[in-house]
């Protein structure tokens, strides 16, 4: 489909959704049965009930505890578990074509394209962390607010900052470098500059990248990242450092970086560095699952369903050869994951996806997911580092837990995570706003090459 027949798609499915929205708020809905995982810390409510009206959640308690208007619909969700929809921190939007990556896909139409791949997964806000072109994604993100899109997971961005010819990886610079999307920066006055120029512009994020590629690229400097850090808090900013080294960490962590992104995975974590993240408590994106096989290898439909023939056949062919078991990665993984959340470090769900079609939006998620449960987080606690952890970090106060005044924006499950985080997987619909998602219409435009 070319990017005409796209747009105009895209015109006509967001008619259908505003049309949906509006039939949604003609009248409340009480959704009763389930068990109903809030988000945060408390128990679970077995037997809940939820009313929503207008998109917002209105009253939630035990069945037969909460009142519903009159007149109001009822969906019976028994046997059901409902969660929050997810939010992920970390992805880098735009340039996956699944046919194709590049700059040349970056479009209004692909962006779109996969924040609905986002949300067919159940996730409700998606956040492009360094990669995306300040400007476009300015008005993309006024454009979805205004309501000329389909549903689909809210779009949140920051900018990037790295030294010139440094920052992001081989295969994603290709895309930033054509668009200009990194601001290249080598002196702290440059630094403040341009952290001036985007607090202008009321960005409330910044990503540097503070990593040398093994003594490939060059390495921002502690004076250049103070200064970004510095400025960044002046304005209320948050400062997110992509730093995968251990020496790297400790230093961004200590210079007051906001959110860790990255795990280290090549050596175990010292006392050092969990006394700073005790001292710091730094928000932490793990994006353990880029570097894992993928699970396009294992011909599971949760996972192929959303990808054209002709993606699954080139990734099988080219990333799906039998690899040796790496343990020592396994038991640095185990031991660091236990000992940053053990400091106090904010896990928070990001998946780096964007970056190749072997991981990719929406199911990359529950990937990072269930690794987390598989290295030592508990159930709850990953369901928290999904939804109302990461809105805290975002500033989303009208999502991230189930409650009244929230936006009705859920999934509805066949099966419990608390006892299987895979049950995650266990979709039976989608909420945004109060609005079900068409979710059989996407898989429609996700498996056709939307790119050609």
């Amino acid at each position: 489909m070319g990017r005409l027949g796209i747009l105009a798609g895209i015109v006509g499915i967001a008619f259908a959704s505003a049309d949906a929205l509006s039939q949604s708020t003609q009248t409340a809905t009480i959704y009763e049965g389930a068990r109903l995982i809030v988000g945060d810390a408390s128990a679970p409510i077995d037997n809940g009930a939820f009313v929503v009206q207008n998109g917002r959640i209105i009253a939630i308690g035990r069945k037969g505890s909460v009142s519903a208007p009159a007149g109001a619909a009822h969906v019976d969700l028994t046997g059901k578990t409902v969660i929050p929809t997810l939010i992920n921190a970390h992805v880098h939007i735009g340039y996956e074509g699944y046919t194709t990556w590049g700059a040349q896909n970056y479009t209004p139409a692909n962006v779109l394209d996969h924040l609905r791949r986002e949300a067919f997964y159940g996730i409700g806000v998606t956040q492009s962390v360094g990669s995306s072109p300040t400007d476009p994604s300015i008005q993309f993100k006024k454009d979805q607010e205004a309501g000329k899109f389909p549903m689909a997971s809210r779009f949140m961005f920051m900018p990037g900052m790295a030294p010139p010819h440094g920052g992001p990886d081989a295969i994603l610079m290709k895309g930033t470098d054509a668009l200009h999307a990194v601001y290249e920066i080598s002196t702290p006055q440059e630094a403040r500059a341009a952290v001036q120029s985007m607090a202008a512009k009321q960005l409330k994020s910044v990503k540097i990248w503070v990593d040398d590629r093994r003594g490939t690229y060059p390495k921002m400097t502690p004076e250049v990242y103070n200064a970004i850090i510095a400025e960044a808090h002046a304005h209320q900013m948050m400062v997110n450092a992509h730093a995968i080294a251990l020496p790297d960490q400790k230093a961004v962590v200590s210079a007051g970086v906001d959110v860790l992104v990255h795990t280290v995975g090549n050596e175990k974590l010292d006392a050092e560095y969990m006394g700073i993240v005790k001292s710091k408590k730094p928000y932490w994106t793990t994006v353990i699952g880029l570097g894992d096989r993928s699970e396009v290898c294992n011909h599971d439909s949760f996972v192929d369903q959303t990808y054209p023939a002709k993606a699954l056949d080139a990734i099988r062919a080219e990333s799906c050869a039998p690899r040796p078991e790496n343990a020592q990665r396994e038991e640095i993984l185990s031991y660091n994951v236990k000992q940053m959340v053990a400091s106090g470090a904010r896990l928070v769900l990001g998946t780096d996806a964007g970056i190749a079609a072997r991981h990719a939006f929406g199911w990359a998620d529950h990937h990072e997911i269930a690794r987390w449960v598989e290295l030592g987080v508990t159930p709850q606690e990953a369901i928290i580092a999904a939804t109302s952890r990461p809105a805290e970090l975002l500033g989303l106060k009208d999502l991230g837990t189930l409650a009244n005044g929230k936006s009705a924006s859920f999934v509805v499950l066949n099966a419990n995570p608390l006892e299987n985080i895979k049950n995650m997987r266990q979709i039976d619909s989608v909420y945004l706003a109060g609005v079900k998602l068409d979710r059989q219409a996407m898989l429609k435009e996700f498996t056709k090459a939307s790119t050609n």
